[in-house]
């Protein structure tokens, strides 16, 4: 475990502290032998480093808390998602071949115009270093991910946690419904901006994952604050979009983080496993909302309050536990390690590829990377254009249950608070069903080829079969929903309807991102999922502010919400062309675009 810790938040500071004694990394320990490579030109100096160190190696050997790791692997960035998630299963099969050969690499030639060109990069140590991530053992990587997993589910559920109090906050503040679930929609929204400016952040080699999950959780926290206490509408909705856009990076990046220590063959599975706690927390969270306010409305206290003092202290509790979170993306460690060598030799040819792109990277260029090019893919690309249609669609439709469950469960069959929140496991057990049938599908098609070295197997068509089947459950399930919601029927049909639908929903969106993250090329997938994630999201955020609307103004005698989701289910009939189009024409379309792998 003292590995696991060295390159954590908490260690990096006792590190600094304590004046690079405590949690010293591997190449800082005693007997240490440095790679020839990193010798060149420089024996002499390097001999005398030695021989300090061998003075020094009695005191060292009484730190404390030494590590064997520095963790890492080469890996592009991605983008969010749900997002940048996806990125890295094309990032890790570039670094699956460079990662084989690391170990004899000894230098490369850097273009004479910057000067570099006898500098030496600094890779891992051989295929089975132990610092790189990819090599960890089982229990570490399975740690990483139980954090990252329920950070995601934790912040996840802060968007609809309150919808249980909507009608507590319309009587205290004396507003309409429709003002009631603003902070419902500016959550969402800032959850979907966040990505744009946070996930290039995450790929910079000076930032990494680990510092941006910690201050952007920090902010979330301390944002719960003020909002539990508001008194006005306006302070809530304003409260709340800053609340989504620092929450993003634990939405949008922990696929990414993901992709950092799972290799290749086995990333489609492992994010799988991931997005079925985070497709579930918005689910979870009017529960635990529905318990919230029904029991804490006592002695005058307005109860809805509590779901944001519920926030504040499971945000925190993930906080604390975050800070024990390692550094995981490779170009960070690599930069880290090659800083450290260079004090070690006093050879300052040493260098990580990081450093040296960043030094080659105009201002202008990351400004239209970060601004300009999502939204120019999402206007000349028909697959991301399309697939952002359909997402948000799907997103639209999952946020809109958030309106038609209390009509259906509490005005019509008159549940409970608690009961009604109950209902929304339906949810949660449909994608939990989803994924038993994607995950086995992904492992037979991408993971068992890959494994196999059986390449040519794996396109991008390959994720778009169970897409099909996905997108004619979800008219099924919203069909079921709609026209069971009468009060002469058992309640327990409406639940049946909810859950295919959300079966459905969660093959799609599993699909068509590693559809997308399939078709193109690395460095524009970042562009590709940030438009993605922007765009689903602003049109998610603003279908509940409708959607009791919609639904009552299309109600006929005993069923509220039947030609309301009627109308959803023809629309998702209508797009079940789209993922078809993709299967019959995917490599057309991918030949005629500028961005895609051809």
């Amino acid at each position: 475990m003292k590995q696991f810790i060295t390159d954590s938040f908490v260690g990096s500071i006792l590190y600094r502290i304590s004046g690079r004694r405590l949690f010293l990394h591997r190449d800082e320990l005693p007997g240490y032998v440095v790679p020839e490579k990193y010798l060149a030109d420089n024996d002499k100096q390097s001999e005398n480093v030695f021989a300090e160190r061998e003075g020094e190696s009695e005191e060292q050997n009484n730190n404390e808390n030494h590590s064997l790791r520095s963790n890492g692997d080469i890996v592009a960035a991605t983008e969010p998602q749900n997002e940048d998630v996806i990125e890295k299963e094309k990032q890790q099969d570039i670094n699956t071949d460079s990662a084989s050969n690391s170990s004899k690499t000894t230098s490369k030639s850097i273009p004479k115009d910057n000067n570099e060109s006898n500098h030496i990069i600094v890779t891992w140590d051989g295929d089975d270093d132990p610092d790189n991530p990819y090599n960890w053992p089982f229990y570490l990587k399975a740690i990483m991910a139980f954090q990252i997993a329920f950070l995601t589910v934790s912040v996840y559920m802060g968007s609809a946690i309150y919808t249980p109090g909507v009608q507590d906050i319309m009587e205290k503040l004396n507003i309409n419904e429709t003002k009631a679930v603003l902070p419902l929609t500016m959550f969402v929204i800032g959850y979907g901006i966040g990505p744009i400016f946070f996930s290039p952040l995450s790929e910079d080699s000076r930032i990494g994952r680990t510092p941006l999950y910690i201050v952007t959780l920090f902010i979330f926290c301390m944002m719960q604050i003020p909002t539990a206490l508001s008194t006005s509408l306006a302070g809530m909705a304003v409260l709340r979009l800053i609340a989504g856009f620092f929450a993003s990076p634990a939405l949008s990046t922990g696929g990414a983080s993901f992709g950092d220590f799972i290799t290749l063959p086995y990333f489609v599975v492992g994010l799988a496993t991931w997005s079925l706690g985070a497709v579930c927390g918005p689910s979870i969270g009017p529960l635990i909302g529905a318990v919230l306010v029904q029991r804490g409305g006592h002695n005058g206290y307005e109860s809805w309050r509590w779901t944001f003092w519920f926030m504040a202290l499971i945000s925190s509790c993930f906080l604390i536990l975050g800070w024990t979170l390692p550094e995981t993306y490779a170009p960070k460690l690599l930069r880290q390690k090659a800083e450290r060598l260079r004090k070690l030799t006093g050879n300052n040819k040493i260098v990580s590829q990081a450093e040296l792109d960043h030094g080659a990277t105009s201002t202008g260029e990351v400004v239209r990377k970060l601004f300009w090019r999502p939204f120019e893919i999402t206007i000349t690309e028909p697959v991301v254009l399309l697939i952002g249609i359909y997402i948000a669609l799907v997103y639209s439709i999952l946020y809109l249950f958030f309106e038609a469950v209390p009509i259906v469960f509490q005005e019509t069959k008159h549940f409970t608070l608690v009961e009604m929140g109950v209902t929304y496991l339906s949810v949660v057990i449909g994608i939990c069903i989803g994924g038993t049938i994607y995950i086995p599908y992904v492992y037979k098609v991408f993971t068992k080829p890959l494994l196999a070295g059986d390449y040519g197997k794996v396109t991008p068509e390959i994720f778009l079969p169970p897409s099909i089947f996905g997108a004619v459950l979800m008219p099924i399930g919203l069909f079921i929903f709609g026209w069971t919601s009468s009060p002469k029927v058992h309640w327990f049909p409406p639940l049946i309807g909810t859950g295919i639908f959300s079966m459905g929903a969660f093959i799609i969106f599993q699909t068509l991102f590693n559809y997308m993250a399939a078709s193109f090329k690395v460095e524009y997938l970042a562009s590709v999922f940030s438009s993605n994630a922007f765009f689903r999201s602003v049109v998610a955020g603003c279908f509940p502010l409708f959607g009791r609307a919609l639904f009552l103004n299309l109600s006929i005698h005993n069923y509220p919400v039947g030609w309301g989701t009627t109308l959803l289910a023809f629309l998702c009939c209508l797009m079940i062309l789209i993922p078809v189009f993709f299967y019959l024409n995917g490599p057309k379309l991918r030949a005629r675009s500028k961005y895609a792998n051809h």
